[in-house]
């Protein structure tokens, strides 16, 4: 059975709390598990979620801030101890290959698993599988940062309706499934485009167009809220987004589910996100994140 979540590590901003870790985020795509921007205390938070080190196939770091990579010295070396027996591949700025060139061999250990590194230097593509499309954009944040996009093929759903109307049944169905067209019917009279499913991760980022791009038409749209509305130029100084900038984001994108996260620890009343998110005019599912928290992603349209 296939399992689409998002599994919440960690939500912190800068520095861990008393209840938030720093950040770190796990996706559930059937059979993929993509680990995003494992900060400091990862592997803990890992160990108490219930996620393994053979869950994970790759491994997307947004920039080379300690709060979104510390953690991946720890990630990577326990791969390696528990010998994941697939390989691993893990994306991240190139600008910031000296950083994990350090993170990678922080200490001494066993490799005993090989890790493709494949750098991001820009827009566009960055790998494609059967069940989806990795995408990365530029963000705009105070070191290079790139935000991530997976983009699910859309397919076909069969029109019971028009099934009957053309008289296809039984293993007929499949047959047109398979060949497109059968005695004259075509896939596209008994059927209609059934919309991939869209995922996007937005870190530390002012306002720009990579966010938008990112975030247009989502199912599950992850992205930072540092800041409440009230200290957006602090948020703007430092290179984040407020509650209420990321919420208009969601509204004009089109986004069904809406999971703010990286709150800054200067605020304690997390309500207070998500009132400025509905004050900005969102209407859609919305979460505040916490530490161990499990968003399913939305069923299909």
């Amino acid at each position: 059975m296939s399992v689409r979540e998002l599994v919440v590590l960690g939500t912190a901003s800068q520095v861990p709390t008393r209840h938030r870790n720093h950040n770190g985020y796990l996706l559930r795509w059937d059979g993929e598990g993509i680990l995003f921007d494992p900060g400091e205390g990862t592997q803990r938070q890992m160990l108490r979620a219930g996620v393994a080190a053979h869950d994970l196939h790759r491994i997307c770091v947004t920039h080379f801030h300690g709060d979104h990579s510390l953690g991946l010295a720890g990630v990577i070396q326990r791969i390696n101890l528990d010998k994941v027996p697939h390989g691993i591949t893990a994306h991240y700025p190139r600008s910031g290959q000296r950083f994990f060139d350090r993170l990678r061999y922080a200490t001494a250990y066993r490799e005993t698993v090989g890790i493709t590194e494949a750098p991001v230097d820009a827009d566009g593509p960055l790998a494609r599988t059967g069940g989806y499309t990795l995408e990365a954009r530029k963000l705009s944040h105070p070191v290079e940062s790139y935000g991530y996009r997976i983009v699910e093929p859309d397919g076909r759903r069969m029109l019971p309706e028009r099934l009957a109307a053309h008289g296809v049944k039984g293993p007929d169905v499949g047959r047109i499934q398979r060949e497109a067209s059968l005695g004259g019917v075509t896939l596209e009279d008994v059927s209609e485009v059934r919309r991939g499913q869209r995922f996007a991760f937005v870190m530390d980022t002012r306002l720009c167009d990579g966010v938008y791009a990112l975030a247009e038409g989502c199912d599950l749209l992850v992205i930072e809220s540092t800041f409440l509305d009230e200290d957006e130029r602090l948020a703007v100084e430092h290179g984040h987004l407020t509650a209420g900038q990321a919420a208009r984001v969601a509204r004009d994108a089109g986004v069904r589910h809406l999971v703010l996260t990286h709150f800054s620890q200067r605020y304690t009343d997390p309500d207070e996100f998500e009132r400025q998110a509905r004050a900005a005019g969102y209407e859609g599912e919305l979460t505040v994140a916490h530490d161990l928290l499990r968003v399913p992603v939305p069923k299909r349209r």
